[in-house]
């Protein structure tokens, strides 16, 4: 389970500073794919592998299943981490999710997530707790 959040910068080649404890459970070969709200998703191999299986299971004549497995599908990439720790983030995917310079690396459980610091701030200061936590008793999780 990934948790925490990690501040880091993409260098000017474009590489990102995987931080250890994650790479410990991600190990040396990852998937990022475009996700939701803006940012990138992070999955280990075996847990993408699981993710593709049940999009695989869904009905293909259903457009938004079509939709919703050519958004993540396409835009997901493998990558490897290097010697020093980095990986060399895709371009697409940095423009994907306007990542320039400073970023946020943001642990969800099973994935994490890679925020612009700017929009993981516009983000994060919109978010009235409460509300949520609302709705998600309402579907049988309670603190």
């Amino acid at each position: 389970m990934f948790m925490g959040r990690y501040n880091h910068t993409i260098d000017p080649k474009g590489r990102l500073s995987i931080p250890s404890k994650c790479r410990e459970v991600l190990g040396d070969e990852f998937v990022i794919s475009k996700g939701m709200d803006g940012c990138l998703f992070v999955y280990a191999i075996d847990d993408w592998k699981v993710f593709e299986a049940k999009l695989a299971s869904l009905p293909l004549a259903n457009a938004g299943t079509r939709q919703f497995a050519r958004f993540f599908l396409s835009g997901a990439q493998y990558v490897t981490v290097g010697k020093q720790g980095r990986v060399l983030m895709p371009q697409d995917l940095r423009e994907f999710a306007a990542l320039e310079k400073d970023v946020v690396l943001a642990g969800t459980g099973g994935r994490i997530e890679i925020w612009s610091l700017e929009n993981w701030d516009k983000n994060t200061e919109q978010v009235d707790i409460n509300e949520i936590a609302q709705g998600i008793a309402d579907l049988g999780l309670t603190i």
